[in-house]
């Protein structure tokens, strides 16, 4: 992984004045706390520099629970430069000496905390806040943070198959697709999916320029503005926007240029707003629309196979996204609105969406649970293409099966790979995928159709807005279904071998 190396700001000393040694001495008596303040001060601890996820050690911090974030940022494309105040509100989960939040590069400027400044230092991805008093357990508390630069993009990285992911620059302003842990390198933040909270984002860009972002449009204003890196102040547009529902840190994005817009609703009333880069339009005119009616027709399908849908809007972000002059080649699920480089075809759009139930309305506890987004969501796009002529769902997991020799080839994990605990640099390998996609239909063949979708819908009334893990999962399936699972389970998400086929 690809990273700046942040700018530490070390503490400031306070000059002392040299005193007469007696009198040094009698004021270290006389100002000595007493026993019980001690034990007060005592109590008050950091919070710690991860959330304990094996595979990203450091992602997330303890001692507090994000509530909300409110992102005002300026960005500049003919700079690439960000700049921004971003204000947390938390509630203290211990009594909190210190605690930290990520951030990879960008320049901290000055940090409050209820409203009183704050000392800070950088360790690695780790921004150390020291506020003036300790927080009591329990208590909620702001910290807004002052800070600015170029966002570095995340190259190389094994985990994605070295394509580049997080904060992406494009010829007219940027595309961001932050999975897994991309979101620190644009803002502060708890970057950790346990750790979910509601957004508010207030942009200004030059003047023609467009920004769309989670959840909902919120106001616009045509002003003047100053950018950092400009002598005068320019034409500039502010656009706001708010995602009122819990999201993940992964699942933020806002995404800059120019656009064409639809916004409508699905046939079945849910609200979609579709945006695609004008560029696209010259290979695939139709492609707003072809955009914003698949959205409809998938967020539909899904709702009444898994669930209502649990966010305001649905929709999609077309991007003529490149890297280094490369079309980039991936789509991501971002809340509210999937974010695509390009025009995908109608089952990509499938399952990015399924991604609103599974991955963003219930997202991962830890990321070894990765499967829960990732195998859910390749399920539904096998039944989006069975609805649609295709090959059955049974028939496209046996097909997969059949064409995964075991021992895996040289170079080609696959079975080595454990669908429940895949490892971080092979989390999105094809078992997570495809390999989950096969358990859960032998599942549904096991349990009965009634059984397997009350089982998904089931899931996902439980974890709604929060997070949930395998053990879970098995747990409610064992429930719902009335069958012993464990040898199943065993074979499908514990098994690094090719487990038999299933009859049938």
């Amino acid at each position: 992984m690809a990273q700046r190396h942040p700018r530490f700001h070390p503490f400031r000393a306070t000059p002392g004045r040299t005193l007469p040694i007696a009198v040094a001495a009698l004021c270290v008596v006389a100002l000595a706390p007493s026993a019980s303040a001690a034990a007060r001060h005592d109590r008050y601890t950091p919070g710690s520099e991860g959330v304990g996820d094996a595979y990203f050690p450091l992602e997330g911090n303890g001692g507090y629970d994000a509530r909300n974030y409110s992102l005002d940022l300026t960005y500049d494309p003919q700079y690439d430069q960000l700049d921004g105040v971003v204000t947390m509100t938390a509630r203290a989960t211990q009594d909190l000496s210190s605690f930290d939040l990520d951030l990879s590069g960008m320049d901290v400027r000055r940090v409050k905390v209820d409203k009183h400044k704050a000392d800070y230092k950088r360790r690695g991805q780790e921004l150390v806040i020291t506020p003036r008093k300790g927080l009591r357990k329990g208590a909620t508390f702001t910290t807004v943070i002052t800070y600015g630069g170029v966002p570095q993009t995340i190259v190389g990285s094994p985990i994605v198959f070295g394509s580049p992911y997080g904060f992406l620059h494009t010829p007219d302003g940027a595309f961001v697709g932050d999975e897994p842990n991309g979101a620190s390198t644009w803002f502060p933040v708890n970057d950790h999916p346990s750790d979910k909270a509601t957004y508010d984002f207030t942009i200004t860009v030059p003047k023609g320029l467009t920004v769309v972002a989670n959840g909902l449009p919120d106001g616009r204003r045509d002003e003047s503005a100053t950018f950092s890196r400009r002598a005068a102040a320019t034409a500039a547009s502010t656009f706001k926007w708010r995602e009122r529902y819990p999201m993940a840190s992964y699942l933020a994005t806002i995404d800059i240029g120019k656009w064409d817009v639809k916004q409508g609703k699905s046939p079945g009333g849910i609200n979609n707003y579709t945006a695609v880069d004008p560029v696209l339009l010259a290979d695939q005119p139709d492609a707003v629309n072809f955009f914003f009616d698949t959205t409809s027709e998938a967020t539909d399908l899904w709702s009444k196979l898994f669930g209502k849908y649990a966010f305001e809007t649905t929709g999609a972000i077309g991007d003529d996204a490149r890297y280094n002059g490369e079309p980039l080649g991936f789509s991501l699920e971002t809340q509210s609105k999937p974010v695509y480089s390009a025009v995908r075809n109608t089952s990509t759009i499938a399952h990015e969406l399924a991604h609103q139930w599974f991955g963003d309305a219930v997202s991962p506890q830890r990321w070894k649970d990765v499967w829960l987004n990732e195998s859910f969501a390749t399920f539904a796009q096998w039944y989006w293409s069975e609805k649609h002529g295709g090959a059955t769902v049974h028939d496209q997991a046996r097909t997969t099966y059949n064409s995964r020799p075991f021992p895996d080839p040289a170079g080609r994990p696959f079975w080595s790979v454990v669908t429940a605990d895949p490892q971080r640099d092979t989390m999105f390998n094809q078992r997570v995928y495809s390999g989950g996609g096969m358990a859960l239909e032998f599942l549904r063949e096991k349990i009965g159709d009634d059984r397997f979708f009350t089982l998904l819908s089931t899931w996902y009334a439980q974890h709604k807005y929060g997070n949930g893990n395998t053990e879970q999962f098995t747990a409610l399936a064992q429930k719902v279904s009335g069958q012993d699972l464990t040898q199943f389970f065993k074979d499908w998400l514990y098994s690094p071998i090719k487990p038999d086929l299933p009859q049938g």
